[in-house]
């Protein structure tokens, strides 16, 4: 393994995987194994090193772990012999992991978002981690009516800085969550108004 001084992985990864399948959409959905593809986002890790930090037994992990290797979305990316054993290092396949198919508009709740809401939710509670000066956290809401090619435009900005929040260089106590998305709404909108006849 490799360090990265670019903030990114200590391992080579894509930078896209998709997810469209019922068994990748379901390893996404769940919050241990969404911390896992976090956790290995910064860097491989071991069963054991996982566990630690999740509070988790080393069971439980390992089946999370297996969850996301048969979902194609992480892989092992290094081992080393550690006494008689061999230690698994894991890492992500993409670093974006771009979701595909009929899943947002099948009517099934989209996990990323209750978390961020959860973790923001639980952010604003604890004294710790805000204070009454602190510019974080911070979220807006903007719905504009657009062409979609701009809608595109805008998204593929959108991407560009999730990738640049992702390589950040690392450092401090305190995980910072970044969440960004354009869609399509319902939401109901003014016509353009009609052009003003010149007088005669």
């Amino acid at each position: 393994m490799r360090p990265d001084p670019d903030g990114g992985p200590d391992y080579d990864i894509d930078e896209f995987v998709e997810a469209s399948t019922p068994t990748q959409l379901k390893a996404i959905g769940h919050r241990t194994r969404s911390a896992i593809l976090d956790m290995v986002l910064e860097r491989a890790a071991t069963t054991t090193e996982l566990a630690e930090v999740l509070g988790q037994p080393k069971g439980t992990v390992g089946h999370h772990l297996k969850v996301l290797e048969a979902a194609g979305l992480i892989r092992v990316v290094a081992t080393k012999k550690v006494r008689a054993l061999t230690a698994k290092y894991y890492g992500r396949v993409g670093r974006t992991i771009v979701i595909k198919g009929d899943y947002l508009g099948s009517g099934h709740k989209f996990p990323m978002l209750e978390e961020a809401l959860a973790e923001a939710t639980v952010a604003m509670a604890a004294d710790n981690l805000i204070g009454e000066d602190d510019a974080l956290p911070t979220f807006t809401l903007r719905h504009v009516r657009l062409l979609r090619e701009r809608a595109e435009e805008f998204a593929e900005r959108v991407h560009a800085l999730a990738f640049e929040f992702s390589r950040l260089p690392r450092g401090g106590d305190v995980v910072y969550g970044f969440i960004a998305g354009v869609y399509p709404t319902a939401q109901p909108a003014l016509k353009d108004r009609p052009a003003a006849k010149e007088d005669r």
